[in-house]
């Protein structure tokens, strides 16, 4: 079920490397998270191949990978951009988030460990105003990162 290749749209790839490339700033907290790539990516106007989704999670591959296996996962309804703007309402959102992050780590065989990331605020490098969880495997991390 979790083992299906992503195709990233042509037409995604230069909006992504922008993204990263101009590095993050506050105006990046200026959209709102309904507003942003992922919400479009989410809602169907920006076409992808997801790795897996269902009807709370969508996976899709790092357009800028940093460790062999680099995925994020992305909730479809409670478009939240900062992690302290969560609700209790969010709380079965955020758990299915993690859930689902483990389910991943068996179906891809990273049993060697993997590494779950939460990128929150300028400092923090977070380049879109939409909670994301990345999951990254397939080399050594070191401690504390970055």
């Amino acid at each position: 079920m979790f083992r299906k290749v992503i195709r990233v749209n042509q037409s995604l790839r230069p909006i992504l490397r922008n993204m990263s490339k101009e590095g993050v700033s506050s105006s990046v907290f200026d959209t709102p998270p309904s507003d942003t790539i992922f919400a479009k990516m989410i809602r169907g106007e920006i076409k992808v191949d997801p790795v897996y989704q269902d009807d709370h999670v969508i996976v899709l591959k790092d357009i800028n990978p940093q460790a062999p296996t680099h995925l994020l996962l992305l909730p479809k309804k409670a478009q939240i951009g900062l992690l302290r703007n969560a609700s209790e309402s969010d709380a079965e959102t955020l758990g299915r988030l993690l859930t689902v992050a483990g389910n991943l780590a068996k179906e891809h065989n990273l049993e060697e460990g993997y590494r779950l990331v939460i990128n929150q605020g300028t400092k923090s490098q977070q380049s879109v105003n939409y909670l994301h969880v990345h999951l990254l495997s397939g080399r050594q991390f070191s401690w504390p990162p970055g």
